[in-house]
């Protein structure tokens, strides 16, 4: 395993993280009142965030479930993982195979340190923590490469993360740099914000939000926007959909509501 990047132990309270803000909407308690305040401020304006962040686990083990299962993925690289809670990445791929190989990247200390002490693999696989930006393709992937085999296929997972990410830092271009390495056969699991729901309403308590500075700025995405990050990648059926409606468990009162987050996988071919 190769060494982990620099690891600064100091955690910025007085600042709103989103790994906090989502374990708060969870219903975690690995958070600070600066996280509660905004998490707070976020559902006063937008009350399906709560719903949204719970329907993203559910979402998390369906795709896990399917590339480890269905398309036999084997080594995931989770980027932006949050703070641990029930059937994480690993869980999932080595519940499938006590040999699959995670690599998780977060930039919060906290994280890090939870990742550290709660995210314990497989005696057969690997589990690898790297305290590293997305905003940092290049970082990512040279510490990942100690740890996954970059000429066998990779699941790259970026839930929830890229609306963090604004049109002018090149969220596309940090993705293709990331896709890029990845051999034939490895995919492309995400999801994020969206606003095909609520529509201007959300548009509008969302920039309001974002111009506030009390919480990261964050970029709702339509379905022609989120289909730009799947170019050159064959969809995995059902394309791009409400994380509610990729591949959900029978239910017999019929298909899930659609709420404001879209999801897609993509085969690299």
């Amino acid at each position: 395993m190769a060494d982990e990047l620099e690891f600064d132990p100091q955690i910025d309270t007085s600042v709103p993280h989103s790994a906090r803000m989502w374990n708060y909407w969870l219903g975690g308690k690995d958070h600070y009142p600066v996280d509660r305040e905004a998490g707070d401020q976020f559902r006063d304006a937008f009350p399906d965030i709560v719903a949204i962040a719970r329907l993203s686990r559910h979402l998390l083990a369906r795709m896990v479930g399917y590339l480890a299962g269905e398309a036999g993925v084997r080594q995931f690289l989770d980027i932006g993982t949050g703070l641990p809670t029930v059937d994480n990445t690993h869980t999932l791929a080595q519940r499938v195979d006590p040999a699959a190989r995670v690599v998780y990247v977060d930039n919060d200390p906290l994280v890090l340190a939870h990742a550290r002490a709660l995210l314990v693999g497989t005696p057969e696989g690997a589990t690898h923590y790297i305290d590293a930006d997305l905003r940092d393709p290049n970082r990512i992937l040279e510490a990942a490469a100690g740890t996954l085999d970059f000429d066998q296929p990779v699941a790259l997972m970026l839930m929830g993360i890229l609306g963090y990410v604004q049109d002018k830092e090149d969220p596309y271009g940090i993705v293709k740099r990331l896709l890029d390495p990845l051999p034939r056969g490895s995919y492309l699991a995400m999801w994020d914000g969206s606003n095909v729901v609520t529509g201007p309403a959300l548009d509008e308590a969302q920039e309001n939000l974002n111009a506030s500075a009390a919480m990261p700025p964050y970029t709702l995405r339509n379905r022609e926007q989120m289909a730009g990050f799947f170019d050159g990648l064959e969809m995995v059926d059902p394309g791009i959909v409400s994380i509610t409606l990729w591949r959900p468990d029978p239910d017999p009162f019929g298909p899930p509501a659609e709420v404001d987050g879209l999801c897609g996988v993509g085969r690299k071919p």
